[in-house]
């Protein structure tokens, strides 16, 4: 029997709570590990650096602009001699909230709909599964791209950005909504949902305090992977001009600066960094998502 085994083993002898089970089996892979930790410093980077940095994201200087990495510049100067680390790390801002408000709203709107669907069944559950299979059909893709361009000219830039967390948030949520009401429709039959029975506890009471806590480490293991998905949705959405506009820096339209065949091939700290950073971010998360999922996973041997 390997040593991990023998942990889970004392673990289970020990009588601890399934959370704490999770917790030994995510810290014992380290790949999980790597991932969390560059996240997690990815996170305080884009805090931390805007707050301490010299200068300030409207702050332009023609005089040096286009110019390489410096001691002044640790990333160089963009054509408007605005100070590329800066705006790199103001972009992570706009792009990891991105992310995380678009996994967000996936979240809300499918627990709330698998939960409701799971719990009353019947012709409730036909409709509402009917209508997630509607949404899921729809292209993710061009949708996205169609309602963006339609909107481009008619919002700010301010108003970009959560119109295109709304957007990717609204169209990922059926994955998510099968999930939990597969795990409700079998939550509902066990003993501790019989005893809410005797006790009159409400509907609303049984769904949101007995019910869905019991699918939170799917929920989890669904946002992490989703953010991933809206980070990468958003820099893809920038890059062809239709997500978040400039002045309001992000990753994606940090890299739109590459389609230009001059700034590709002689200015690469333009837009380098800001495709290491996604990928980073992409990696990292996904990381965290996988080592989640073995965590939460029952039927994990290990």
């Amino acid at each position: 029997m390997t040593d991990e085994r023998k942990d889970l083993k004392e673990l289970k002898n020990k009588a601890v709570g399934p959370w704490q089970l999770a917790w030994e089996r995510f810290r014992k892979n380290k790949v999980a590990v790597v991932g969390a930790t560059i996240f997690i410093i990815i996170a305080l980077a884009v805090i931390i650096i805007p707050m301490v940095s010299q200068y300030e994201m409207s702050e332009f200087n023609l005089d040096d602009k286009n110019q390489p990495p410096s001691r002044d510049h640790l990333l160089g100067t963009d054509e408007q001699g605005r100070d590329v680390m800066l705006r790199l790390f103001l972009g992570g801002r706009i792009s990891i909230l991105v992310g995380l408000m678009a996994a967000g709203v996936s979240v809300v709107i499918g627990a709330t709909v698998g939960g409701v669907a799971g719990y009353y069944g019947g012709w409730v559950d036909n409709i509402l599964m009917r209508f997630a299979e509607i949404v899921y059909s729809i292209p993710f893709t061009p949708t996205v791209i169609s309602i963006s361009a339609a909107l481009m000219f008619r919002v700010t830039s301010d108003q970009k950005m959560f119109l295109v967390m709304a957007l990717i948030g609204i169209l990922s949520w059926p994955g998510l909504a099968r999930l939990v009401r597969g795990q409700i429709l079998s939550l509902r039959e066990q003993e501790f949902m019989q005893a809410t029975e005797i006790l009159g506890l409400s509907n609303r009471s049984k769904i949101i305090r007995h019910l869905l806590p019991n699918t939170l480490a799917f929920i989890i293991v669904s946002a992490t992977l989703g953010m991933a998905s809206a980070i990468l949705t958003e820099a893809g959405l920038s890059f062809l001009g239709l997500g978040v506009t400039p002045p309001i820096p992000t990753w994606g339209n940090m890299l739109q600066r590459a389609t230009n065949n001059k700034v590709f091939t002689s200015y690469p700290w333009m837009w380098l960094p800001p495709g290491i950073m996604v990928m980073l971010t992409v990696v990292s998360i996904n990381l965290l998502g996988e080592g989640l999922r073995d965590a939460f996973d029952p039927k994990e041997s290990r």
